[in-house]
Formats: C-alpha cells, structure tokens, sequence
C-alpha cells in the first residue's frame, strides 16, 4: 500500500474492455514525505479528484479490486486519506 496525491486525469477514447467506465487517473507517489514519481491508477472510489490525498494498492492486488473480471491495472486507487504527516 502506498500514499500519493491525485494530480491530473488520462482521457482515452479506447479502453480494454474491463476497463470501461473506471477512471484512470495521475497519481503523484509520496515517498518518506517527498513527492517522487507519477503513476496512473484506476480509481475503484470512483470519487477521486485533483487534489485529493489517496493510497493505493499495486500489483495483482489492484486488478482484483474491480471484482467482475480481472482488470488490467498495476495500480487502484482504494480510499482517501484526511490528514497526511510525515513524522520524522
């Protein structure tokens, strides 16, 4: 599981079947507090937004969220977070 920042959206005009209907959206990594790399995730909340702290699960893990059939994702957006602190 990971924490990132929503901070743009992917707009295709052809999907994979399985992915109809299911957001696909850029996701800014945090790591150790600091902004690092940029994934596309599939948002399974369906509720995210530019802006919006989230955290995420990869791998096959991600594909499963969906449910209906296995989705092809390397990552799923599964919940928001309200307060993000990175104590060190």
């Amino acid at each position: 599981m990971y924490a990132g920042e929503v901070v743009g959206c992917v707009v295709a005009t052809i999907k994979e079947p399985n992915l109809e209907g299911i957001p696909l959206l850029i996701v800014r990594v945090i790591e150790n507090g600091r902004p690092a790399s940029l994934v596309v995730a599939a948002d399974s909340t369906r509720q995210a937004g530019r802006g919006d702290h989230v955290y995420m699960i990869g791998s096959k893990e991600a594909a499963r969220v969906f449910r209906k059939k296995l989705t092809p994702v390397d990552a799923a957006i599964v919940g928001f977070i309200d307060e993000y602190r990175e104590e060190l």
